[in-house]
């Protein structure tokens, strides 16, 4: 009986194990058949990143940053500016304010009327960073950093300063190039942006919030953003030139101008702003991407200013509009892209036959999905130089050869910024009807004052009209440009319209106007 019994159950217990690895056997071919259950096969999309080796098997965490940080902290400086008290002047520096006793200290009037707290009674100290770029001392930083400084000072990270002169800037790419009289600086290697990858690690450097050299690790949310941020010198955006890195690397005020860099220690980009309701880190930073970087800081140190090329196209982001944008702006619903809605007469575009009405698809086989992008690859060339631009022309690409021009309409270099682009300020043509009206033979028209010389040393204010520079009438803006020509000083006189009584604003341009 006994024997019975163990033989029973011997038997059950092997029937029990056949029936468990029977159900286990089918559970897994059952799992590997469910798109919802993981499989040891990798997804071709982790495959290129190198997670995963041969046996797909993880092959660890992030890099590690602290070789890239060692190299690249010696070659970011900080950089502090110092723009002198100015004196303000107008020709009614007594004059009674009528709306005084209505308003008292807040009275809105008052910058009319010579109220002395406007003017710039203590300098104006500024904080920023840079990157050397070469041993012998240049270094490239924010326009936005030293615009305007009479003083501009440069700390390494070893502590020792130097004062700096700036070599040149460019407001359209928020960029500039100061200089130290040095030898056998530590300098960053250049990367290549149009490599980066979004995803991939980066690291910010530079001296926020006046703190010593500061590293933050992120890495790139997006590419080719454009923000409507920079401006040309006459305060305008139709030049200005944007197609930022977007990184998640904490960024704060102090940043400005220095710099992003991947994993190997390399510059992909100058820090230049921050999307924060604050002012202060919140979330997002942007970089001018070190392609640009290159072209930029290459032409101000040769020439003076920037060597850009143009296409002599206008157009609009299609892609962007809606069916009834599109309908307002004449552009058909199917379009999608870089529609070009006009051309400059005897521009690049035109003369090589390229049409309104083109959608822009390839610079040099380069895909063009943007404004921005389309930016960015046309930074990269100087007037002169020749591109391939394929365009798509009813359902047809087409490629044309297009040698690029200035902004002139030639290939001529294009000499640093004019006396009077250091006043700062967008000009008009007075229109004759509005002359007419005002009593007047014709004037130019200050319609936004920006940084310059007009904002730094007048009271002046948007809407002046001028009649005469250095005593001569003035009808139109090539007028203005004639009389400054390269004078460093020039008395600028005119009315404000509903205002009988004439104004007068001497002007220094010197170099800390630019």
């Amino acid at each position: 009986m006994k024997t019975k019994n163990i033989l029973l159950t011997v038997l059950i217990s092997a029937l029990t194990t056949i029936a468990v690895i029977l159900g286990y056997n089918q559970y897994e071919h059952n799992s590997n058949n469910n798109p919802n259950f993981q499989t040891a096969n990798i997804p071709a999309n982790y495959k290129y990143a190198g997670f995963f080796d041969s046996n797909g098997n993880p092959t660890g965490g992030p890099a590690d940053f602290t070789e890239a940080a060692a190299a690249a902290i010696p070659t970011v400086v900080h950089i502090k500016t110092k723009i002198n008290p100015r004196q303000v002047n107008n020709n009614l520096p007594n004059q009674k304010n009528p709306f005084s006793d209505l308003f008292g200290d807040d009275d809105p009037f008052s910058q009319f009327f010579g109220n002395p707290r406007n003017q710039h009674m203590y300098p104006e100290i500024g904080s920023g960073s840079g990157v050397i770029i070469s041993d012998d001392g240049y270094i490239v930083t924010n326009n936005h950093v030293v615009a305007g400084a009479d003083e501009v000072t440069v700390t390494l990270s070893n502590r020792k300063t130097y004062t700096a002169k700036v070599i040149g800037s460019d407001p359209s790419y928020d960029l500039a190039v100061v200089k130290v009289d040095a030898n056998n600086l530590p300098f960053m290697l250049y990367g290549n942006s149009a490599d980066v990858k979004i995803g991939q690690w980066v690291l910010a450097l530079g001296y926020p919030l006046n703190l010593d050299a500061t590293v933050t690790a992120g890495i790139i949310s997006a590419k080719s953003r454009h923000l409507g941020l920079n401006h040309d010198r006459t305060g305008g955006q139709s030049m200005a030139v944007e197609s930022f890195l977007q990184t998640d690397a904490a960024v704060n005020p102090g940043n400005s101008g220095g710099a992003l860099i991947n994993t190997n220690g390399q510059l992909i980009g100058i820090n230049s702003a921050i999307a924060s309701p604050t002012g202060y880190y919140n979330g997002y930073a942007y970089a001018i991407p070190v392609d640009i970087v290159k072209k930029v800081v290459n032409d101000l140190v040769k020439y003076g200013s920037v060597q850009r090329g143009f296409l002599g196209a206008m157009f609009i982001d299609a892609g962007n509009l809606n069916e009834q944008q599109k309908k307002q702006e004449n552009i058909p619903a199917n379009i999608n892209g870089i529609y070009i809605t006009d051309l400059t007469k005897d521009g690049a575009a035109l003369e090589a036959g390229i049409q309104k009405g083109d959608v822009i698809k390839k610079i040099n086989d380069v895909t063009i999905n943007s404004g921005s992008e389309l930016q960015e690859q046309l930074s990269s060339y100087k007037p002169g130089d020749k591109i391939n631009v394929t365009i798509e022309r009813n359902g047809t690409e087409r490629t044309y050869p297009v040698t690029l021009k200035n902004n002139a309409g030639n290939y001529a270099i294009v000499k640093p910024a004019g006396m009077i682009d250091r006043l700062g300020a967008e000009l008009e043509t007075l229109d004759p009807k509005k002359a007419k009206e005002y009593g007047i033979d014709g004037g130019v028209v200050v319609k936004k004052i920006n940084e310059g010389a007009i904002n730094d040393q007048t009271r002046m204010r948007d809407g002046f009209i001028i009649t005469k520079a250095n005593g001569k009438e003035i009808k139109s803006v090539d007028d203005l440009k004639n009389v400054i020509g390269d004078n460093k000083q020039v008395t600028i006189e005119g009315i404000y319209p509903g205002y009988s009584e004439p104004f007068e604003y001497p002007l220094v341009l010197d170099d800390s106007a630019e």
